[in-house]
């Protein structure tokens, strides 16, 4: 299945039937009086998280949503039928854009949650109501209220536990497929990732989900490269996995670059618990993967993690240290530490 995370839309609310004029006809009545029934109310569109879709590309194909209008109302004071509402289902993590692409409209996190987008006009009253002691025979109704029409942006945020950050080709796909039966492709260049993936890790019989998105760029916050786009699946993740390439001869530069990334995309999203990881220790001998993390070490101000994803060298250990800060997350969301999870 192909992934897509943007998606635009077009909706559009049913309109309310109009009220009927009618009056009753029936024998040996001669001034049977108003009997005109009201319209029906128009289709409203919805949005609702549910189960099993991590992908808007149902969207690509169908990007129309019109509800249906109501039907008019009828003699004998019958009222119209409300028109059916269309329900769009998305992926949880799904945040609902105006035509802007800026002010969210809804945020539906989790699964379950709904948002109404557009309500459908309010059917129209029929001549019965406009009954006075003065006017017995009302010719008058009302017309259905028009339905509403949005252009609408649906931005999808992977749930993910743990997101992979890192240059091109730092070796962030190689540690999904170590540590996962999530297949990404691989290769020995760099933007081999061209679209995030979702791996289901384990660990001490605990299982979570890490996200794995393409490699940033110096500028990335400002559209340069293609992992800019792809940060927001890692703003709803408990901790982040930062690997930096052991091989590369500027660490201290990835490293800084990355950072500056995160703190330029802005959030909360460089507040986040960070790991700090060297990878492809496999290609370095002793007196080389001393030297690599001794500059991290310094860069990061904070302790560092050796491992390989090829050679799986230090995988276990990394993923109990994801697993702690997760558990840690966890814990402090459900004492309540914070009123209520963050949405960004």
């Amino acid at each position: 299945m192909k992934f897509l995370d943007l998606a635009k839309v077009y909706i559009r609310s049913g309109a309310g039937g109009s009220g009927c004029i009618s009056f009753r006809r029936e024998k040996y009545i001669e001034y049977g009086g108003p009997d005109g029934g009201d319209g029906g109310g128009g289709g409203s569109v919805r949005a609702v998280a549910v189960d099993g879709l991590n992908t808007l590309i149902d969207f690509r194909y169908q990007q129309h949503f019109f509800a249906k209008n109501g039907q008019p109302g009828m003699g004998k004071q019958r009222t119209g039928k409300d028109g059916d509402d269309i329900v769009l289902r998305v992926p949880e993590g799904t945040e609902i854009l105006d035509e802007d692409q800026e002010t969210v409209i809804a945020d539906l996190a989790t699964v379950g949650d709904e948002v109404e987008l557009a309500r459908g006009g309010n059917g129209g009253w029929g001549n019965l109501h406009f009954k006075t002691s003065t006017n017995q025979a009302p010719r008058r109704a009302n017309p259905g209220q028009p339905g509403v029409e949005r252009t609408l942006w649906l931005r999808l945020k992977l749930i993910a536990d743990a997101g992979l950050l890192g240059m091109p080709n730092a070796g962030k796909s190689t540690f999904l497929a170590a540590t996962s039966n999530a297949r990404p492709k691989i290769a020995d260049y760099p933007f081999t990732t061209l679209h995030p993936n979702l791996g289901v890790v384990g660990v001490d019989d605990v299982e979570f989900v890490v996200a794995d998105i393409p490699g940033l760029i110096a500028g990335a916050h400002e559209g340069r490269g293609i992992g800019d786009r792809f940060l927001g699946h890692v703003e709803r993740c408990a901790v982040l996995l930062h690997l930096v390439d052991g091989t590369s001869q500027t660490i201290v530069d990835d490293y800084h670059t990355i950072l500056h990334e995160l703190e330029a995309y802005g959030g909360h999203l460089a507040d986040k618990p960070r790991i700090t990881a060297l990878n492809k220790i496999d290609a370095l001998d002793e007196d080389e993967r001393a030297e690599a993390k001794a500059e991290l070490e310094a860069a990061s101000g904070g302790p560092v993690m050796m491992m390989s994803g090829v050679s799986r060298e230090g995988l276990t250990e990394v993923l109990r240290a994801l697993r702690s800060e997760i558990d840690e997350d966890r814990l402090r969301l459900k004492s309540g530490d914070e009123a209520e999870p963050w949405h960004p």
